[in-house]
């Protein structure tokens, strides 16, 4: 069993299609690499160890009734409608040691997609459609725990169309004859995403007025550039509920500091009230298009990412 397996990344890109790829669902939750061997124990993808956040998921050892085995997968929080909602997830995810009632109120489950060992054979070497094959004999299926289908030949193009009847993120494409390559973003997985989507750094915020008065108004942003700086991309003003400003309020209070750390000029009438913070934050926004100037056009804020590491966000030219 290995300690450490930094899981495989996605390249964003356009669907493909032929007889030569996979086809699944993208989920909206944080990416775990799931070891169990007497129990399990769960890696965020910034190999952080968050077991203790999500106790229900034990019942994957269960599962498994005494073989062992590293499986990858992503948690997820469902809505009413059975979606997978980001939104609910952050209930979740910045919860170390969650009581009984929050487990209960908003449970997670762990869709599971890949099988990278298994009673001490190294799997990462096989193709992909050897190791989903060997993924599906498991039968994993519980109450906390599943092994969404896939699709091969030409699905795609349908699948990307139920994603989006169904509200879903987007699509996933794999390369039947890929191995596993882990810690590597690699072109055999190709991720399409129905909404763009960015990981983005928390540099500051300008204080609400009117109904946000004593609040949040927006958030500023940034991601670093190939020299290691940090540019400012813009401001999100939308897709805050009343909970998360508080929260957001209570995790940037300790961070501010009397400085800009952007690297990059903010526009005066962002910058001329702006409070400052320590650039350790990372969020989701979905957002329509860059700008010429490369802001990002029409913001919206999802959530938080404990799971990221601010060094990862790179703006790309």
């Amino acid at each position: 069993m290995p300690t450490l397996v930094p899981p495989m990344l996605a390249t964003s890109g356009a669907l493909p299609g032929g007889s030569g790829w996979g086809y699944e669902f993208k989920w909206d939750g944080v990416r775990a690499i799931a070891y169990v061997a007497d129990g399990v124990r769960l890696l965020s993808r910034n190999d952080r160890d968050v077991t203790r956040a999500y106790p229900e998921l034990g019942e994957l050892a269960e599962l498994l009734a005494g073989r062992r085995a590293v499986l990858d997968g992503e948690i997820v929080a469902l809505d009413a409608n059975d979606r997978p909602s980001f939104s609910a997830l952050q209930h979740r995810m910045h919860v170390r040691a969650p009581s009984a009632a929050l487990v209960a109120k908003t449970p997670v489950r762990l869709y599971l997609f890949d099988l990278l060992h298994l009673d001490g054979r190294d799997l990462t070497p096989r193709p992909y459609a050897e190791r989903r094959t060997a993924l599906e004999e498991l039968a994993l299926s519980g109450q906390s725990v599943d092994t969404p289908p896939h699709w091969t030949g030409d699905a795609g193009r349908d699948l990307a169309t139920a994603a989006a009847d169904l509200g879903l993120e987007g699509v996933v494409a794999k390369q039947l004859g890929s191995p596993y390559e882990p810690g590597r973003r690699s072109p055999a997985w190709v991720k399409v995403p129905l909404n763009d989507t960015i990981e983005v750094i928390v540099g500051g915020y300008k204080p609400g007025a009117g109904r946000r008065a004593g609040t949040i108004g927006s958030l500023l942003l940034g991601m670093y550039d190939p020299h290691r700086k940090l540019t400012y991309i813009g401001h999100v003003g939308t897709g805050f509920t009343q909970t998360v400003l508080r929260d957001l309020q209570e995790r940037l209070n300790p961070l501010r500091r009397a400085d800009s750390p952007f690297d990059s000029p903010v526009p005066r009438e962002h910058a001329r009230h702006a409070v400052w913070v320590d650039p350790v934050l990372v969020g989701d926004v979905t957002f329509r298009s860059w700008t010429a100037d490369r802001r990002l056009r029409h913001p919206s804020w999802k959530g938080l990412r404990s799971d990221r590491d601010p060094a990862e966000i790179r703006l790309q030219r």
